[in-house]
């Protein structure tokens, strides 16, 4: 499994930046997509996630509202749409892909390089 995510930069509180994660190496029909975060100094957390089949979504308390994970099926890609961005959005953010619906990010089988988000005050 190989997962690029990009899309990160810099933006100030109150604005938006969608991340792209392409998947390749398998077929994901069955997997959950996953995005998690880690800010500095503090533990890896779940963002949220998709079920490819289906397009179900779950997302943490934190971001419901604000934030959407979307997939495309044309070019195997999966999205996280984040709006009304506040500085402890501020983080390294990864994709990952499991085909359970893993309790803890170092569960999830497989995950790409981060990309670095940055909101500003």
């Amino acid at each position: 499994v190989q997962l690029q995510a990009s899309g990160g930069g810099l933006v100030q509180a109150g604005g938006s930046l969608r991340l792209s994660c392409a998947a390749s190496g398998r077929t994901f029909g069955s997997y959950y997509m996953a995005w998690c975060r880690q800010a500095p100094g503090k533990e890896r957390e779940f963002v949220g996630r998709i079920k490819w089949s289906s397009g179900r979504t779950y997302y943490t308390d934190s971001v419901k509202g604000r934030f959407t994970i979307s997939r495309d099926n044309t070019n195997n890609t999966v999205y996280l749409q984040m709006n009304s961005l506040n500085p402890e959005d501020t983080a390294v953010y990864y994709c990952g892909a499991d085909r359970a619906f893993a309790k803890s990010w170092n569960e999830v089988e497989s995950w790409g390089q981060g990309t670095q988000v940055t909101v500003s005050s």
